[in-house]
């Protein structure tokens, strides 16, 4: 061990509680060699990956990778929250008791890094100086080069984020090992992978993946598993899926913030990084936080709600990304930006990248051009030439500071006053564009009931959401009802109530199926309204679920909208909505100690509901 301990000297690391974790698992993965990096390796480590074959050069300062072709996403079925304690287990939440977890978790690793590199990297998940900060402090090891690029392009990275902690111990041990992908039995019953967040430990064991959630255990498994069961069990603050923004209106100079949860597929990423409506944008500017991560807290000096974007990267879905649909995500990865792409298709030749969606057409030449899978796409047979060039899933890692629009006060310390928190899902039907929600209890019950239609047509049932509450269900460290109370306490102890709201941007016609809303930048339109009423400027309609705005209210200048369309999603179908009501009792009733703040909400819905029938 004395070429640890020399490696460990060298980098100036020297907090004996992290110097013996390190200690501990290289001995236990058998590692070769130790490496502690910062942000400061970033291009040498660059240039080794390339040439080890693990990048390519996708053009000026921009990277591609390539992972195993069964290891493409996250995996829930394989994500586990353990604790000693089994009042944890919740509906989603995967539980499993620790002293289960932890001997099977190192005894896969043992020995499973032998002849590779143990990287060190210490991280920080927080603005530094934040109130948060003890929270955030981290060690992720991992045996991956490529991981380590993209944890320094997602989180902050550097010795001194665990050499200055109040507590010496107090940091996230997270410890990744690949494993050997090709003989893992990936979704067989033999499957070999374990994603496992020890949560009252803080200690994050990770086997069997090099991609994306699985790997950069800064993001999900501490950003999110950790730090959802580290608010609840310090009392201090929520970790939460969430977007954030930022609004500027130039003609006041008054600045909002809103956050909020959206499932998969439901156009989080994309209204996160919004630019206003070319009719708006001389008065509004529109500021991007975060697209996936919110911590929230009460600020002890003022009392009000504060938010912050614990990540330092975004880490975005390729698919349908074009100047249409996102223009600040596509230029994030613009030359020079040092980003990585991951599992799209990609031309060695030209150093051209592209995924489905990037452009109406895939390119006219495919001369040279690879697949996500490294296959020749001239070679494809008549069955495979439809086949996608880009695996759905593929993904683009670039820091904070690329996005164009990013807010000029994303690190600082402070973080930002929520005005707002929204929830939205995609929905063809029964939501309206946006329907608001003053009242705290209702506005949690409304998170809890958050779904999306994403999975309905394999299911066989028409119109039936895929629950996910808050947009925190593969992510949930603690029982849902627990959780719900939790929420209850930290929003409800602010002296300003931020005003809670539904959104919906894909509502269909059902006879032809187009959208009724056309989205994208004039998504800023109903957010604005959500404000005004906040403001008191305008007062909407009161409906059984909320208020939704008038059609005088809404400031539609230059949209492109019918007049029945705008009376369809500027409407409540009241039969529609009792019909969801009977789901979400039977979603509800799966939850164990769900406040009864919960359910009286739920129950003034329904009775509302009724009276309106």
């Amino acid at each position: 061990m004395a070429d640890v301990e020399a490696t460990l000297d060298a980098a100036g690391l020297k907090n004996p509680h992290v110097r013996e974790y390190v200690r501990y698992y290289a001995e236990l993965t058998g590692a070769d060699r130790i490496e502690v990096v910062s942000a400061a390796d970033d291009s040498r480590l660059i240039q080794e990956a390339l040439a080890a074959g693990e990048l390519s050069d996708a053009g000026e300062g921009l990277y591609y990778s390539r992972s195993y072709h069964k290891d493409t996403a996250r995996s829930e079925e394989r994500t586990v929250v353990a604790t000693s304690d089994p009042k944890d287990k919740g509906q989603y939440n995967n539980w499993k008791p620790s002293s289960e977890m932890k001997p099977l978790l190192e005894d896969k690793m043992r020995g499973a890094s032998a002849g590779k590199t143990m990287y060190v990297i210490p991280y920080l998940m927080a603005p530094p100086g934040n109130a948060l900060a003890p929270w955030a402090a981290g060690v992720e090891l991992t045996d991956a080069r490529t991981v380590v690029l993209h944890m320094i392009r997602m989180s902050r990275v550097g010795v001194e984020f665990v050499e200055n902690l109040e507590d010496p111990n107090q940091f996230v041990r997270a410890v990744h090992v690949t494993g050997d992908l090709e003989n893992l039995g990936q979704g067989t019953p033999d499957d070999q992978r374990w994603f496992v967040t020890v949560a009252d430990e803080r200690t994050i064991l990770h086997y069997g993946s090099s991609y994306g959630g699985n790997a950069l255990l800064g993001k999900i498994a501490h950003g999110l598993r950790q730090a959802a069961y580290d608010g609840w069990a310090s009392k201090k603050f929520l970790g939460e899926q969430y977007m954030l923004i930022g609004i500027h209106d130039k003609e006041t100079g008054k600045d909002y913030h809103i956050c909020g949860g959206f499932p998969s597929a439901s156009g989080k990423t994309n209204l996160a990084m919004m630019l206003a409506p070319d009719a708006l944008g001389d008065r509004y500017h529109v500021s991007f936080y975060g697209d996936d991560i919110a911590w929230l807290w009460v600020n002890e000096e003022n009392g009000k709600l504060y938010g912050m974007n614990p990540e330092y990267g975004v880490f975005g879905v390729a698919k349908d990304t074009n100047e249409l649909t996102n223009p600040t995500a596509l230029h994030s990865v613009d030359p020079g930006t040092q980003a990585i792409f991951t599992n799209i298709a990609y031309n060695p030749d030209t150093k051209q990248v592209w995924w489905e969606g990037r452009t109406p057409q895939p390119p006219a030449d495919i001369a040279g051009w690879l697949d996500w899978k490294g296959n020749p796409i001239s070679e494809r047979s008549e069955d495979e030439k439809d086949l996608p060039w880009a695996h759905p899933n593929s993904r683009f890692t670039t820091t904070l500071d690329n996005v164009p629009n990013i807010a000029k006060d994303y690190n600082a310390a402070a973080g930002v006053p929520i005005d707002a928190i929204i929830f939205g899902g995609r929905t063809r039907d029964r939501e309206p564009l946006i329907r608001a929600i003053h009242d705290l209890a209702e506005g949690v019950y409304d998170g809890l009931t958050l779904g999306a239609e994403a999975t309905s047509a394999a299911e066989g049932k028409e119109g039936v959401l895929r629950y996910d509450p808050m947009s925190n269900r593969p992510f949930m460290a603690y029982g849902e009802g627990d959780y719900a109370q939790h929420y209850l306490d930290i929003v409800g102890a602010a002296s300003e109530q931020p005003i809670f709201a539904h959104v919906n941007w894909f509502q269909r016609d059902p006879q032809d199926g187009h959208y009724l809303w056309p989205g994208y930048r004039e998504n800023l339109r109903p957010l604005l309204w959500l404000l005004q009423l906040k403001n008191g400027e305008v007062k909407g309609q009161e409906t059984p679920v909320g208020i939704i705005p008038t059609k005088e209210e809404l400031n539609l200048e230059g949209v492109d909208i019918t007049p029945e369309d705008l009376e369809t999603i500027l409407s409540i179908d009241i039969d529609r909505w009792k019909q969801e009501m009977d789901y979400r009792e039977e979603h509800l009733k799966q939850f164990e100690n769900l406040p009864e703040a919960i359910w009286e909400a739920h129950r003034r819905v329904a009775a509302a509901l009724d009276e309106q029938a």
